[in-house]
């Protein structure tokens, strides 16, 4: 690992969201561990998505398991595939559902983060449909030998978008969707900028109501809370015809339904995830992947959590076969376990080497140093405790930033004085919490 050459924005990146606790959002290539089985079972789930099918997958895991980090490596390795990709964490403010507009505020969410190879860091929307439009004119001018003005070329482009939007008209709210997709190519066409921000503010869920729509656009409809999931079901087909391998869905906190103090409002949640679940699995959807992400309590509580909804339990609880036997991913649940303490220690290798490298100077922690620091953690819980991650990698960085900045320090005296406490990772206490301040 010492001769590796990574670029210093990936550097930055990795140093930074490590310090604060967060996943990166790039460079997860270099410090990925683990996590090959469940890998390798997503990217199949991805290659049956590309063949025109539909998947959904719930990944828990303890806090600090690494089902954030899962879900970003995951949605790299799908733009890298040519897939369209859209994130959103859930929170009181965003839901599948809700009466204040939360189900709209997550659909908004998805759209502001949607990213392709080309754009990874979101805000693609407009690229993709420039890009769309541009692939067909560049055709166009091939097949037809004509040249840009020539108005046969204008001819041949609406021909050829009017055959892809007439294809989604037959879809639940395709006409609209596919009208406003006109809108946009008549307002490029034609160089009227206000009208094609207008097509991409409907496109992203932004029109308050739908005289405003008509007034502006001549579409009778708008995305809200009830309608947002039948757009994606769009989106999917849409993309997939314009030349990537389909869309996929990652929401993850979906702890943040099981906090839902209102059971009504909880229940009506887990009635649209159970909506989406059935939808994708079986087969009314196409190009279309959701993954979502949550704690082991948001699935297995059997008074607030998914498991309550008894439809949804009994599409999710595992087999009898399968359910004593690990590394078994093809259901539509998986769960992951801690990283032992050999994977961390590998992790801690690979964040040493990346530290020196950010920061210009040869390493400090030999194999036995990163063995004590280990040593000091396990000591502090337990030989049979299971580490949070994050916290481990949290106080890793912290040493590492204090050797940098002190050089008079030593390794001993920072492992010697100090009581590194990871955070607590049992489900009671957790539970307890979330009780007491009714989240």
């Amino acid at each position: 690992m010492n001769m590796i050459k990574i670029p210093k924005r990936v550097t930055t990146a990795l140093v930074n969201s490590l310090t604060a606790g967060v996943v990166p959002r790039i460079g997860l290539e270099y410090i990925a561990v683990g996590r090959k089985y469940e890998i390798e079972a997503l990217l199949r789930e991805m290659d049956n998505i590309a063949e025109g099918g539909a998947g959904f997958k719930l990944i828990t895991g303890r806090y600090g398991s690494g089902k954030s980090f899962l879900l970003q490596v995951i949605r790299n390795y799908a733009m890298d595939r040519e897939f369209v990709v859209a994130d959103a964490d859930l929170s009181p403010e965003r839901r599948l559902v809700g009466t204040k507009g939360q189900g709209l505020a997550t659909y908004r969410a998805l759209m502001s983060n949607l990213s392709t190879k080309t754009r990874p860091d979101g805000g693609a929307l407009e690229v993709i449909l420039q890009k769309w439009i541009a692939g067909i004119q560049q055709a166009a001018m091939k097949e037809l030998v004509l040249r840009p003005g020539d108005p046969a070329l204008d001819l041949s482009v609406e021909q050829r978008i009017f055959s892809v939007t007439n294809e989604l008209e037959n879809m639940v709210n395709g006409f609209d969707f596919a009208a406003v997709l006109a809108s946009y190519w008549n307002s490029y066409k034609a160089g009227d900028d206000d009208r094609k921000q207008a097509s991409l503010r409907w496109f992203r869920g932004e029109f308050a109501t739908k005289t405003e729509a008509r007034k502006t656009l001549n579409v009778g409809v708008i995305i809200d809370d009830d309608n947002w999931y039948d757009y994606m079901k769009l989106w999917s087909e849409f993309v997939a015809k314009i030349g990537y391998k389909g869309l996929l869905l990652f929401i993850d906190e979906g702890v943040n339904l099981y906090k839902i103090s209102n059971s009504v409002s909880r229940q009506s949640n887990y009635e649209k995830l159970l909506m989406i679940f059935n939808d994708t699995m079986q087969g009314k959807s196409s190009y279309l992947g959701v993954f979502v992400g949550g704690t082991p309590q948001f699935v297995e509580d059997e008074r607030r959590g998914l498991f309550s909804y008894e439809a949804i339990r009994s599409r999710l609880v595992e087999g009898r076969f399968g359910r004593d036997v690990s590394g078994i991913f093809a259901g539509p649940m998986i769960k992951l376990d801690m990283l032992s303490h050999e994977e961390i220690l590998v992790l801690l290798q690979k964040l040493s080497t990346i530290h020196a490298l950010h920061y210009g100077y040869r390493e400090r922690l030999s194999n036995a140093q990163l063995v004590q620091f280990m040593e000091l953690i396990v000591g502090r819980l337990g030989a049979d405790a299971l580490l949070t991650t994050r916290e481990v990698v949290r106080d890793f960085m912290d040493l590492l930033h204090t050797l940098e900045q002190n050089s008079s320090i030593t390794v001993e005296e920072l492992l010697g004085n100090r009581n590194i406490q990871p955070a607590t990772t049992d489900p009671d206490e957790i539970h307890d919490f979330l009780e007491e301040f009714e989240l």
